[in-house]
Protein backbone atom coordinates (compact mmCIF):
# COMPACT_ATOMS: atom_id res chain seq x y z
CA UNK A 1 0.00 0.00 0.00
CA UNK A 2 1.57 3.29 -1.08
CA UNK A 3 0.71 6.90 -1.66
CA UNK A 4 0.66 8.07 -5.28
CA UNK A 5 3.54 10.44 -4.60
CA UNK A 6 5.58 8.00 -2.44
CA UNK A 7 9.28 7.94 -3.37
CA UNK A 8 10.37 5.70 -0.53
CA UNK A 9 11.25 8.34 2.04
CA UNK A 10 9.42 8.38 5.38
CA UNK A 11 6.85 11.00 6.34
CA UNK A 12 6.10 11.92 9.94
CA UNK A 13 2.83 10.36 11.11
CA UNK A 14 1.99 13.67 12.79
CA UNK A 15 2.44 15.56 9.54
CA UNK A 16 0.53 12.93 7.59
CA UNK A 17 -2.49 13.08 9.91
CA UNK A 18 -2.56 16.88 9.72
CA UNK A 19 -2.26 17.09 5.94
CA UNK A 20 -4.75 14.29 5.29
CA UNK A 21 -7.30 15.81 7.65
CA UNK A 22 -10.88 14.61 7.09
CA UNK A 23 -10.33 13.36 3.54
CA UNK A 24 -10.73 9.63 4.37
CA UNK A 25 -14.27 10.40 5.57
CA UNK A 26 -15.17 13.14 3.12
CA UNK A 27 -13.92 11.27 0.07
CA UNK A 28 -16.30 8.35 0.59
CA UNK A 29 -18.91 10.25 -1.42
CA UNK A 30 -16.43 10.85 -4.25
CA UNK A 31 -15.52 7.19 -4.80
CA UNK A 32 -18.26 6.46 -7.41
CA UNK A 33 -17.32 9.56 -9.37
CA UNK A 34 -13.61 8.82 -9.39
CA UNK A 35 -14.39 5.32 -10.63
CA UNK A 36 -16.47 6.75 -13.49
CA UNK A 37 -13.75 9.23 -14.44
CA UNK A 38 -11.05 6.56 -14.21
CA UNK A 39 -12.95 4.25 -16.57
CA UNK A 40 -13.41 7.07 -19.07
CA UNK A 41 -9.70 7.90 -18.80
CA UNK A 42 -8.81 4.24 -19.43
CA UNK A 43 -10.94 4.11 -22.57
CA UNK A 44 -9.28 7.27 -23.82
CA UNK A 45 -5.83 5.79 -23.14
CA UNK A 46 -6.83 2.77 -25.22
CA UNK A 47 -8.08 4.87 -28.13
CA UNK A 48 -4.81 6.81 -28.09
CA UNK A 49 -2.70 3.65 -28.09
CA UNK A 50 -1.48 3.75 -24.48
CA UNK A 51 -3.48 0.67 -23.38
CA UNK A 52 -4.35 -2.42 -25.36
CA UNK A 53 -7.99 -3.42 -25.75
CA UNK A 54 -7.44 -6.28 -23.29
CA UNK A 55 -5.77 -3.96 -20.74
CA UNK A 56 -8.57 -1.44 -21.01
CA UNK A 57 -11.23 -4.12 -20.64
CA UNK A 58 -9.51 -5.59 -17.58
CA UNK A 59 -9.07 -2.15 -16.02
CA UNK A 60 -12.69 -1.13 -16.56
CA UNK A 61 -13.92 -4.47 -15.23
CA UNK A 62 -11.79 -4.08 -12.11
CA UNK A 63 -13.04 -0.52 -11.58
CA UNK A 64 -16.61 -1.79 -11.82
CA UNK A 65 -15.86 -4.48 -9.25
CA UNK A 66 -14.31 -1.95 -6.88
CA UNK A 67 -17.52 0.03 -7.10
CA UNK A 68 -19.34 -2.97 -5.61
CA UNK A 69 -16.94 -3.19 -2.68
CA UNK A 70 -16.90 -1.29 0.59
CA UNK A 71 -13.66 0.54 -0.06
CA UNK A 72 -11.97 1.81 3.08
CA UNK A 73 -9.72 4.88 2.92
CA UNK A 74 -6.93 4.89 5.49
CA UNK A 75 -4.78 7.76 6.68
CA UNK A 76 -1.88 6.18 4.79
CA UNK A 77 -3.88 6.22 1.55
CA UNK A 78 -4.88 9.87 2.11
CA UNK A 79 -7.83 9.98 -0.27
CA UNK A 80 -10.17 7.99 -2.49
CA UNK A 81 -7.91 8.37 -5.53
CA UNK A 82 -5.00 6.56 -3.89
CA UNK A 83 -7.33 3.98 -2.36
CA UNK A 84 -8.78 3.16 -5.78
CA UNK A 85 -5.43 2.92 -7.53
CA UNK A 86 -4.01 0.74 -4.74
CA UNK A 87 -7.01 -1.59 -4.97
CA UNK A 88 -6.70 -1.63 -8.74
CA UNK A 89 -3.06 -2.67 -8.43
CA UNK A 90 -3.99 -5.37 -5.93
CA UNK A 91 -6.41 -6.80 -8.47
CA UNK A 92 -4.39 -6.30 -11.68
CA UNK A 93 -0.77 -6.12 -10.63
CA UNK A 94 1.41 -3.72 -12.60
CA UNK A 95 -1.45 -3.01 -15.02
CA UNK A 96 -3.12 -1.06 -12.21
CA UNK A 97 -0.27 1.43 -12.33
CA UNK A 98 -0.93 2.31 -15.96
CA UNK A 99 -4.18 4.18 -15.22
CA UNK A 100 -2.39 7.28 -13.98
CA UNK A 101 -0.67 8.02 -17.28
CA UNK A 102 -1.71 11.47 -18.46
CA UNK A 103 -3.35 12.65 -15.28
CA UNK A 104 -2.48 14.09 -11.88
CA UNK A 105 -4.36 13.95 -8.62
CA UNK A 106 -5.07 17.64 -9.32
CA UNK A 107 -7.30 17.05 -12.35
CA UNK A 108 -8.44 13.69 -10.95
CA UNK A 109 -9.78 15.29 -7.76
CA UNK A 110 -11.44 18.07 -9.69
CA UNK A 111 -13.12 15.69 -12.15
CA UNK A 112 -14.63 13.55 -9.39
CA UNK A 113 -15.71 16.64 -7.47
CA UNK A 114 -17.39 18.21 -10.50
CA UNK A 115 -19.26 15.03 -11.35
CA UNK A 116 -20.45 14.93 -7.74
CA UNK A 117 -21.46 18.60 -7.85
CA UNK A 118 -23.57 18.02 -10.94
CA UNK A 119 -25.42 15.22 -9.18
CA UNK A 120 -25.76 17.28 -5.99
CA UNK A 121 -27.19 20.18 -7.97
CA UNK A 122 -29.76 17.89 -9.56
CA UNK A 123 -30.69 16.59 -6.11
CA UNK A 124 -31.09 20.09 -4.67
CA UNK A 125 -33.14 21.18 -7.67
CA UNK A 126 -35.50 18.22 -7.23
CA UNK A 127 -35.79 18.77 -3.47
CA UNK A 128 -36.57 22.46 -3.97
CA UNK A 129 -39.26 21.48 -6.48
CA UNK A 130 -40.82 19.19 -3.87
CA UNK A 131 -41.11 22.10 -1.42
CA UNK A 132 -42.65 24.28 -4.12
CA UNK A 133 -45.18 21.59 -4.89
CA UNK A 134 -46.09 21.33 -1.20
CA UNK A 135 -46.63 25.09 -1.12
CA UNK A 136 -48.67 24.96 -4.31
CA UNK A 137 -50.89 22.25 -2.80
CA UNK A 138 -51.32 24.39 0.32
CA UNK A 139 -52.33 27.36 -1.83
CA UNK A 140 -54.85 25.23 -3.72
CA UNK A 141 -56.37 23.64 -0.63
CA UNK A 142 -56.46 26.66 1.71
CA UNK A 143 -55.81 29.58 -0.62
CA UNK A 144 -59.12 31.34 0.09
CA UNK A 145 -58.29 31.84 3.77
CA UNK A 146 -57.79 35.57 4.39
CA UNK A 147 -54.78 36.48 6.52
CA UNK A 148 -53.19 39.84 7.32
CA UNK A 149 -50.14 40.89 5.36
CA UNK A 150 -47.34 42.50 7.37
CA UNK A 151 -44.69 45.16 6.96
CA UNK A 152 -42.44 45.98 9.93
CA UNK A 153 -44.37 43.21 11.74
CA UNK A 154 -47.41 45.51 11.71
CA UNK A 155 -50.60 44.57 9.91
CA UNK A 156 -50.40 46.36 6.58
CA UNK A 157 -52.77 45.07 3.88
CA UNK A 158 -55.08 42.11 3.33
CA UNK A 159 -53.43 38.95 2.10
CA UNK A 160 -54.38 35.29 1.74
CA UNK A 161 -52.89 31.86 2.12
CA UNK A 162 -52.71 31.70 -1.66
CA UNK A 163 -50.64 34.89 -1.90
CA UNK A 164 -48.45 33.83 1.00
CA UNK A 165 -47.76 30.28 -0.21
CA UNK A 166 -47.35 31.17 -3.88
CA UNK A 167 -44.93 33.95 -2.98
CA UNK A 168 -42.62 31.51 -1.23
CA UNK A 169 -43.02 28.95 -4.00
CA UNK A 170 -42.05 31.49 -6.64
CA UNK A 171 -38.99 32.67 -4.75
CA UNK A 172 -37.70 29.18 -4.01
CA UNK A 173 -37.92 28.47 -7.73
CA UNK A 174 -36.05 31.71 -8.48
CA UNK A 175 -33.35 30.83 -5.95
CA UNK A 176 -33.01 27.36 -7.43
CA UNK A 177 -32.28 29.09 -10.74
CA UNK A 178 -28.85 29.96 -9.32
CA UNK A 179 -28.02 26.28 -9.74
CA UNK A 180 -27.82 26.88 -13.49
CA UNK A 181 -24.60 28.87 -13.09
CA UNK A 182 -23.11 26.30 -10.73
CA UNK A 183 -23.83 23.58 -13.26
CA UNK A 184 -22.26 25.58 -16.08
CA UNK A 185 -19.02 25.81 -14.10
CA UNK A 186 -19.09 22.20 -12.91
CA UNK A 187 -19.85 21.06 -16.46
CA UNK A 188 -16.29 21.70 -17.69
CA UNK A 189 -14.05 18.63 -17.94
CA UNK A 190 -10.68 19.21 -16.24
CA UNK A 191 -9.19 15.79 -17.05
CA UNK A 192 -6.09 16.04 -19.22
CA UNK A 193 -4.99 19.30 -17.65
CA UNK A 194 -3.03 17.11 -15.17
CA UNK A 195 -1.14 19.24 -12.63
CA UNK A 196 -2.29 22.37 -14.41
CA UNK A 197 0.07 22.43 -17.38
CA UNK A 198 -1.16 19.61 -19.59
CA UNK A 199 0.63 16.41 -20.61
CA UNK A 200 3.50 17.42 -22.94
CA UNK A 201 4.64 14.63 -25.25
CA UNK A 202 1.49 12.54 -24.85
CA UNK A 203 -1.16 12.05 -27.48
CA UNK A 204 -4.38 12.39 -25.45
CA UNK A 205 -7.95 13.09 -26.55
CA UNK A 206 -9.52 15.22 -23.81
CA UNK A 207 -12.71 15.73 -25.79
CA UNK A 208 -13.38 11.98 -25.86
CA UNK A 209 -13.39 11.93 -22.05
CA UNK A 210 -15.63 15.00 -22.03
CA UNK A 211 -18.21 13.27 -24.20
CA UNK A 212 -18.01 9.96 -22.33
CA UNK A 213 -18.59 11.57 -18.90
CA UNK A 214 -21.32 13.91 -20.12
CA UNK A 215 -19.47 17.14 -19.40
CA UNK A 216 -20.71 20.11 -21.42
CA UNK A 217 -17.25 21.10 -22.66
CA UNK A 218 -13.53 20.55 -22.16
CA UNK A 219 -11.99 23.08 -19.79
CA UNK A 220 -9.44 25.07 -21.78
CA UNK A 221 -6.65 26.09 -21.61
CA UNK A 222 -4.96 23.57 -19.34
CA UNK A 223 -4.00 26.29 -16.88
CA UNK A 224 -7.64 27.28 -16.34
CA UNK A 225 -8.96 24.33 -14.27
CA UNK A 226 -6.72 25.04 -11.28
CA UNK A 227 -7.51 28.76 -11.48
CA UNK A 228 -11.19 27.81 -11.40
CA UNK A 229 -10.92 25.84 -8.16
CA UNK A 230 -13.59 26.93 -5.71
CA UNK A 231 -15.79 28.66 -8.28
CA UNK A 232 -18.25 25.88 -9.08
CA UNK A 233 -18.13 24.96 -5.42
CA UNK A 234 -18.96 28.52 -4.33
CA UNK A 235 -21.67 28.87 -6.98
CA UNK A 236 -23.41 25.74 -5.70
CA UNK A 237 -22.94 26.88 -2.09
CA UNK A 238 -24.41 30.27 -3.01
CA UNK A 239 -27.45 28.64 -4.60
CA UNK A 240 -27.92 26.52 -1.49
CA UNK A 241 -27.64 29.60 0.71
CA UNK A 242 -30.23 31.47 -1.35
CA UNK A 243 -32.67 28.57 -1.17
CA UNK A 244 -32.17 28.20 2.57
CA UNK A 245 -32.77 31.93 3.07
CA UNK A 246 -36.24 31.40 1.57
CA UNK A 247 -36.76 28.31 3.70
CA UNK A 248 -35.63 30.19 6.80
CA UNK A 249 -38.11 33.02 6.21
CA UNK A 250 -40.84 30.46 5.61
CA UNK A 251 -39.98 28.85 8.94
CA UNK A 252 -39.91 32.21 10.71
CA UNK A 253 -43.41 33.05 9.43
CA UNK A 254 -44.84 29.75 10.59
CA UNK A 255 -43.26 30.05 14.04
CA UNK A 256 -44.86 33.48 14.39
CA UNK A 257 -48.25 32.54 12.97
CA UNK A 258 -48.45 29.45 15.21
CA UNK A 259 -47.89 31.46 18.42
CA UNK A 260 -50.86 32.12 20.71
CA UNK A 261 -50.71 35.85 19.97
CA UNK A 262 -51.28 35.20 16.27
CA UNK A 263 -52.80 31.73 16.33
CA UNK A 264 -54.00 31.51 12.76
CA UNK A 265 -51.76 28.55 11.95
CA UNK A 266 -52.12 25.12 13.50
CA UNK A 267 -49.28 22.63 13.22
CA UNK A 268 -49.97 18.91 13.19
CA UNK A 269 -48.82 17.23 16.38
CA UNK A 270 -46.45 14.92 14.53
CA UNK A 271 -44.28 17.86 13.46
CA UNK A 272 -44.15 19.55 16.86
CA UNK A 273 -42.29 18.70 20.04
CA UNK A 274 -43.17 19.11 23.70
CA UNK A 275 -41.77 20.63 26.87
CA UNK A 276 -40.21 18.56 29.63
CA UNK A 277 -41.90 20.67 32.31
CA UNK A 278 -44.93 22.39 30.74
CA UNK A 279 -47.54 19.78 29.78
CA UNK A 280 -49.54 22.13 27.55
CA UNK A 281 -46.67 23.06 25.22
CA UNK A 282 -46.32 22.05 21.58
CA UNK A 283 -43.28 23.66 20.00
CA UNK A 284 -42.51 24.48 16.34
CA UNK A 285 -38.93 23.20 16.64
CA UNK A 286 -38.79 22.02 13.04
CA UNK A 287 -39.42 25.54 11.73
CA UNK A 288 -37.08 27.10 14.26
CA UNK A 289 -34.32 24.78 13.08
CA UNK A 290 -35.05 25.56 9.43
CA UNK A 291 -34.63 29.22 10.36
CA UNK A 292 -31.40 28.38 12.18
CA UNK A 293 -29.93 26.36 9.34
CA UNK A 294 -30.54 29.27 6.99
CA UNK A 295 -28.35 31.37 9.27
CA UNK A 296 -25.51 28.86 9.22
CA UNK A 297 -25.46 28.33 5.46
CA UNK A 298 -23.75 31.68 4.64
CA UNK A 299 -20.94 30.73 7.02
CA UNK A 300 -20.24 27.61 4.96
CA UNK A 301 -20.41 29.69 1.78
CA UNK A 302 -17.91 32.16 3.21
CA UNK A 303 -15.61 29.30 4.21
CA UNK A 304 -15.63 28.06 0.61
CA UNK A 305 -14.96 31.53 -0.80
CA UNK A 306 -12.26 32.44 1.69
CA UNK A 307 -9.99 29.46 0.93
CA UNK A 308 -9.15 30.75 -2.55
CA UNK A 309 -9.05 34.45 -1.64
CA UNK A 310 -5.75 35.93 -2.88
CA UNK A 311 -4.44 32.46 -3.73
CA UNK A 312 -1.78 32.42 -6.44
CA UNK A 313 -2.23 30.37 -9.62
CA UNK A 314 -1.78 26.61 -9.74
CA UNK A 315 -2.68 23.99 -7.16
CA UNK A 316 -2.36 24.55 -3.40
CA UNK A 317 -3.05 22.03 -0.65
CA UNK A 318 -5.43 24.35 1.19
CA UNK A 319 -7.94 23.75 -1.62
CA UNK A 320 -8.57 20.47 0.20
CA UNK A 321 -10.33 22.51 2.92
CA UNK A 322 -13.11 23.54 0.53
CA UNK A 323 -14.69 20.09 0.70
CA UNK A 324 -15.82 20.07 4.32
CA UNK A 325 -17.93 23.27 4.31
CA UNK A 326 -19.16 22.52 0.79
CA UNK A 327 -20.34 19.02 1.64
CA UNK A 328 -21.84 20.30 4.89
CA UNK A 329 -23.84 22.95 3.04
CA UNK A 330 -25.02 20.48 0.40
CA UNK A 331 -26.18 18.08 3.11
CA UNK A 332 -27.78 20.93 5.05
CA UNK A 333 -29.68 22.14 1.99
CA UNK A 334 -30.95 18.69 1.02
CA UNK A 335 -31.94 17.87 4.60
CA UNK A 336 -33.81 21.13 5.15
CA UNK A 337 -35.66 20.88 1.85
CA UNK A 338 -36.75 17.33 2.58
CA UNK A 339 -38.11 18.30 6.01
CA UNK A 340 -39.71 21.51 4.72
CA UNK A 341 -41.63 19.63 2.00
CA UNK A 342 -43.06 17.27 4.60
CA UNK A 343 -43.77 19.88 7.28
CA UNK A 344 -45.53 22.33 4.95
CA UNK A 345 -48.01 19.56 4.15
CA UNK A 346 -48.89 19.37 7.86
CA UNK A 347 -49.81 23.06 8.24
CA UNK A 348 -53.41 24.25 8.59
CA UNK A 349 -54.60 27.86 8.57
CA UNK A 350 -57.52 28.87 10.82
CA UNK A 351 -59.78 31.29 8.90
CA UNK A 352 -61.86 32.29 11.92
CA UNK A 353 -58.83 33.07 14.07
CA UNK A 354 -57.16 35.00 11.27
CA UNK A 355 -60.30 37.11 10.86
CA UNK A 356 -60.53 37.69 14.62
CA UNK A 357 -57.00 39.07 14.91
CA UNK A 358 -57.16 41.20 11.76
CA UNK A 359 -57.33 44.95 12.36
CA UNK A 360 -60.11 46.58 10.26
CA UNK A 361 -57.63 49.37 9.47
CA UNK A 362 -55.83 46.92 7.24
CA UNK A 363 -58.12 48.05 4.41
CA UNK A 364 -56.88 51.66 4.53
CA UNK A 365 -54.79 51.50 1.36
CA UNK A 366 -57.68 49.92 -0.54
CA UNK A 367 -59.95 52.72 0.70
CA UNK A 368 -57.49 55.31 -0.59
CA UNK A 369 -57.39 53.60 -3.98
CA UNK A 370 -61.19 53.55 -4.08
CA UNK A 371 -61.38 57.24 -3.21
CA UNK A 372 -59.05 58.11 -6.08
CA UNK A 373 -61.26 56.20 -8.52
CA UNK A 374 -64.54 57.57 -7.16
CA UNK A 375 -63.55 61.24 -6.90
CA UNK A 376 -60.68 61.52 -9.34
CA UNK A 377 -58.44 63.15 -6.71
CA UNK A 378 -54.66 62.67 -6.48
CA UNK A 379 -53.60 59.63 -4.51
CA UNK A 380 -51.66 61.75 -2.01
CA UNK A 381 -54.85 63.68 -1.09
CA UNK A 382 -56.78 60.42 -0.68
CA UNK A 383 -53.92 59.08 1.43
CA UNK A 384 -54.10 62.09 3.76
CA UNK A 385 -57.88 61.97 4.08
CA UNK A 386 -57.84 58.27 4.98
CA UNK A 387 -54.89 58.81 7.28
CA UNK A 388 -56.62 61.63 9.18
CA UNK A 389 -59.71 59.52 9.63
CA UNK A 390 -61.97 61.86 7.66
CA UNK A 391 -62.84 58.90 5.46
CA UNK A 392 -63.66 55.38 6.64
CA UNK A 393 -61.46 52.53 5.32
Amino acid sequence: MSRLWDKGTPVSRKILEFTVGQDPVLDQRLIPYDLLASAAHARMLESCGHLTAAECSATCQALQEIGQESLEISIEMEDCHTAIENRLTEKLGSLGGKIHLGRSRNDQVLAALRLYLLDASTGIRHAAHEVCQALDRLAEAQGDVAIPGYTHLQQAMPSSVQLWAEGFSAEIRHSAGALDYAESLAGLNPLGSAAGYGTPGLNLDRNQVTAHLGFAATHQPVTAPQLSRGKAEAALAFAGSLILQDIGRLGADLCLYASQEFGFVRLAEDITTGSSVMPQKRNPDVFELLRGHSAQAPADLQAVLAVTAKMTSGYHRDLQLVKEPLFRLIDRTLGCLDIAAYAVGRVEFDAARAAAVTDPGINAAEAAFRLVQQEGIPFREAYRRIGKGTETP
